[in-house]
């Protein structure tokens, strides 16, 4: 598969859902809140609404998966049949979308959240983008074509002692909830600083070299699906609290390389 057309064509959709949130950020916009209790905005419906046509149209064969309107399979056998690729290969490709990762800054009109878009080729993420409208910060890869921001190559931190590095979490109540409230705490210990730049952006922080990690003890597909590939480009680690690379894990630390092993031992209590 062409990778790099599949990166511009994430990168830009991205951007262009990102300014369509614009539109609707320090405007008043109301949240409802779903079953879950987590708030949903209209700006979260007409991005992924948006990103959603917009894949249909360029690759109706292929299946979305995004967080405001769950899965939709391709759109016939009929058009899959009449794409170049095969059925089997169009069918193993899922795009997976968050309109607006970081509802709760968004609706309170704190800029630190993201447009996540991921695409998934047998399992694995082998593209992603994620723009930061607020900030307009950029962030994407692709399976051998390396992981950039805003242009230029993105690298993971290279700090390698704990004492000197930044750690980030999304909510301090789900370590607590989610059973990992002993290993945060050894983490505070050991790390040099805590701060909470949560959802997306502390990821785009750990990617970029400015903080060292970023820990979600929960985790829904849909928020993390361009980081395994952004994660790898920039040469560090994307997975479960136990070492296991990917986005289907229901959690997430990302880190670099120099202080994966390091991470996780504090995580089993080594």
């Amino acid at each position: 598969m062409d990778l790099d057309n599949y990166l511009q064509f994430a990168t830009d959709l991205a951007y262009r859902a990102g300014r369509i949130t614009l539109g609707f950020f320090n405007a008043g916009v109301r949240p409802d809140y779903k079953a879950d209790d987590t708030p949903v905005t209209a700006a979260d419906r007409a991005a992924e609404e948006f990103i959603r046509g917009e894949i249909e149209k360029a690759y109706p064969a292929h299946a979305i998966l995004g967080e405001e309107f769950g899965s939709s399979a391709p759109q016939s056998v009929s058009i899959r049949l009449s794409v170049s690729k095969s059925v089997a290969q169009s069918a193993a490709c899922r795009w997976i979308i968050d309109p607006i990762d970081g509802t709760k800054s968004f609706m309170r009109g704190v800029p630190l959240y993201g447009v996540l878009i991921g695409l998934e080729i047998e399992g694995v993420i082998r593209v992603g983008a994620a723009y930061y409208p607020g900030t307009d910060e950029m962030l994407a890869a692709a399976d051998g074509l390396g992981c950039w921001w805003n242009g230029r190559r993105a690298r993971v931190s290279e700090v390698a002692s704990l004492d000197r590095a930044c750690v980030c979490y999304t909510t301090i109540h789900n370590f607590e909830k989610y059973g990992r409230k002993a290993a945060f705490e050894r983490i505070q210990k050991a790390f040099y600083q805590t701060r909470g730049w949560s959802d997306a952006y502390g990821y785009l922080l750990a990617a970029t070299g400015r903080v060292e990690a970023m820990l979600d003890p929960v985790m829904n597909v849909w928020d993390c699906g361009p980081f395994p590939v952004i994660f790898r480009e920039a040469g560090g680690y994307f997975g479960s609290w136990d070492g296991c690379e990917g986005h289907l894990h229901n959690e997430a630390i990302a880190c670099n390389a120099g202080l994966k092993d390091r991470i996780l031992g504090l995580v089993a209590g080594k």
